[in-house]
């Protein structure tokens, strides 16, 4: 009898701030993607601990973490708002101008910088009452669990050979360039490959210790070796790092040339060969029969349609 009073008290809500809060690790993070007061989440959070008989979030430092029984409810609590999101929209189908659920999109910083701001535009447009969660892929993202586990539900990247256990569509491709500032001695003497792998570039971090770029590996499949100077996390800050030094970053020509637009750099040729970059969609076979995950995919591969270099 117990057990069902103790029951009867939990309702769906009650479970995605507990999902929320443990995941954020925070309450005033977990306020703001709940779109919620702060107040209302720490009464929320109150009631689970009461609920729990755990404090679920203990101070650590000066940030918050899960005790072990908050750990193992993560994946439960993830499982029931995942069945309750599906538990009728694919019934009745689903309708973008009347749906309420997350649109999750983890996305490669490599990507054309116009492709994101026109998807959560699109997406807002045609599904205003979804919210919309952009991920990064970053180090410690590891997309395949993501997927499977409804934390995204699709991802946006180039891989030479994306992996063959998670469904795949092809979006665009591009061609490899060089970005370098408008004073590069390049500019206007041109290069050789020999110049070009002498010269000062700048690389993304690894994602990994060891962990190798698609240019770095096709170089090391030819034997050759580019000189690195900088690296850096953060992509999208590279093109203004070239733009005041004798930097080359190599990468696609439409993130290239998208900065070219207001900063003062030029695209060059890559003196090496290399193939194109591909850029794909990947998405879970759970999500592969779902009504609003077909829509989802179809608007991203809308979007990625109508990108054209400058």
């Amino acid at each position: 009898m117990r057990d069902q009073a103790l029951f009867d008290k939990i309702d769906l809500h009650l479970i995605r701030v507990l999902h929320t809060v443990l995941t954020e690790r925070s309450v005033s993070r977990a306020a703001l993607r709940l779109g919620m007061h702060q107040p209302a989440v720490s009464g929320a959070l109150r009631r689970l601990r009461e609920l729990s008989g755990d404090p679920l979030l203990v101070r650590s430092g000066a940030g918050m973490q899960p005790t072990d029984a908050a750990l193992a409810m993560v994946e439960p609590a993830a499982s029931i708002l995942r069945a309750a999101e599906s538990l009728f929209s694919d019934a009745r189908g689903f309708d973008p101008r009347t749906a309420r659920r997350p649109l999750r999109i983890a996305a490669s910083a490599y990507l054309d910088p116009l492709f994101l701001p026109r998807l959560v535009a699109h997406l807002k447009a045609e599904a205003p009452l979804c919210t919309v969660e952009i991920l990064p892929l970053t180090a410690d993202t590891h997309y395949h669990a993501h997927l499977a586990q409804g934390e995204a539900d699709v991802v946006v990247g180039n891989w030479p050979e994306p992996p063959g256990d998670l469904h795949q569509s092809r979006l665009f491709s591009d061609e490899v360039v060089c970005l370098v500032g408008r004073e590069h001695p390049a500019v206007r003497r041109g290069w050789s490959a020999e110049d070009w792998l002498a010269a000062e570039h700048i690389a993304p971090t690894p994602t990994r210790p060891g962990a190798r770029g698609v240019i770095d590996a096709h170089l090391d499949g030819l034997g050759l070796a580019r000189n690195i100077t900088v690296r850096c996390a953060h992509f999208s800050l590279i093109p203004a790092m070239v733009a005041g030094s004798l930097l080359v970053l190599t990468t696609g020509r439409q993130f290239c040339e998208r900065y070219a637009e207001r900063l003062p750099l030029a695209v060059l040729p890559c003196p090496v060969e290399f193939p194109r970059l591909v850029y794909y969609q990947l998405w879970h076979p759970r999500t592969h029969p779902s009504a609003a995950g077909a829509w989802l995919r179809e608007c991203i591969r809308h979007v990625a349609s109508t990108l054209r270099n400058p």
